[in-house]
C-alpha cells in the first residue's frame, strides 16, 4: 500500500538515521508495506505495529523502512483485529535488502554478457555454415574496394579485415568449437544471471568461480592492447570478487554460511523490529 506521506515519527517514537537507507528505496519502488490498515480495533499489544490516538488518528509502522504513518480508521473493517505475527510475512530489511539490490545489479550485468555471447555465438555458427558461399562475394568486395582508391589489392594481415581473412582461412571444425565454446559460456552467464537475481548462494559461488578464471585471460589481453573497456570490465569484476568473498562469506571467510546466517537474522525478524522499539503512546497528534 502506497501513500503519499514521507517517514513521519508517529507520537512517542524516536527517529532512526541510516547511511543509506535501502529500505526508502524499496519503498519507493513497492510502497509501504503495512499491516491492519483494514482492522477494526488496534489492541495494546499491536504496538509495535499499529498505535491509535485519542482523536481516533492511527499511525501505522512500515515493516520495510520503520516509518510511522498517520491514516484514519476504516469505515468499513474487513477483519476485526491486526494480524497475528506469524500470518505476516516481513519485507526485506537492512543488509539483506542491500545484498538483494548488490545482487541483482550483477545479475543485470550478467544478462547483458548472456545476451551479447548469445549473439556472438549465433553469428559463428551462421559464419560457420555460409562461410564458403560468403568467401567469393568477400574477397571480390575487399578487392574492389581497395583499387577503387588506390590500395593494394587483398586483406593484408591486421585490423579487422585481417580477421576476417583469418576466419575464412580457418578449419570448419574450428569455428564450430569456436562458437560451442562461446555459446557454452553465454549459458554459464545466463545461469548466473538467473541464480543471483533469485538470490541463490550457489550462484554467488558459481559467479566467484567463473569470474576469478576468467579474470586471468582479462589480465593478460592488458599486457598486449590497453582500451578503457578492457580496463573497466576488469575494475568490475574485481569488485564483483571483493564484494563476494567479503560481503557474503564464501569459502568461510568471516564466518562463511554460518556467520552469513546470524547476520541475516540480525536484520530480519521480529526481533529487528523490536530492536527499533517505539516506545510509550502519547494521547494526541
Amino acid at each position: 500500500m502506497t501513500h503519499e506521506q514521507g517517514p513521519v515519527p508517529a507520537p512517542g517514537v524516536r527517529h532512526r538515521k541510516r547511511r543509506l537507507q535501502y529500505e526508502l528505496i524499496g519503498c519507493g519502488l513497492h510502497g509501504h508495506s503495512l499491516v491492519g490498515t483494514d482492522a477494526a480495533q488496534v489492541r495494546p499489544g499491536d504496538a509495535l505495529l499499529v498505535r491509535e490516538t485519542d482523536d481516533g488518528m492511527r499511525w501505522h509502522r512500515c515493516l520495510r523502512c520503520d516509518a510511522w504513518l498517520p491514516l484514519p480508521a476504516p469505515d468499513r473493517p474487513a477483519v476485526q483485529t491486526v494480524p497475528e505475527r506469524h500470518t505476516i510475512d516481513l519485507p526485506l530489511r537492512g543488509r539483506p535488502l542491500r545484498d538483494r539490490y548488490v545482487l541483482r545489479l550483477i545479475a543485470v550485468d550478467r544478462l547483458v554478457h548472456f545476451l551479447v555471447l548469445g549473439v556472438l555465438a549465433v553469428a559463428v555458427f551462421a559464419f560457420a555454415h555460409e562461410r564458403e558461399r560468403l568467401r567469393g562475394p568477400f574477397y571480390r568486395i575487399i578487392d574492389a574496394v581497395q583499387n577503387g582508391v588506390g590500395g593494394p589489392s587483398g586483406t593484408g594481415r591486421h585490423g579487422f579485415l585481417g580477421d576476417l581473412d583469418k576466419a575464412f582461412a580457418a578449419h570448419t571444425s574450428t569455428l564450430w568449437v569456436i562458437g560451442a565454446v562461446v555459446a557454452a559460456y553465454a549459458l554459464l552467464e545466463g545461469v548466473e544471471a538467473v541464480g543471483l537475481w533469485l538470490a541463490k548462494r550457489w550462484a554467488e559461488y558459481l559467479t566467484f568461480v567463473a569470474t576469478a578464471v576468467l579474470l586471468v585471460p582479462e589480465v593478460y589481453e592488458l599486457t598486449g592492447r590497453i582500451s578503457a573497456t578492457k580496463i573497466l570490465t576488469l575494475i568490475i569484476n574485481i569488485a564483483v570478487l571483493v564484494y563476494l568473498l567479503f560481503a557474503k562469506r564464501l569459502f568461510g571467510v568471516r564466518g562463511g554460511g554460518r556467520a552469513e546466517e546470524a547476520a541475516r537474522e540480525h536484520d530480519m525478524g521480529w526481533q529487528a523490529l523490536e530492536r527499533v522499539h517505539p516506545g510509550p503512546v502519547r494521547n494526541g497528534s
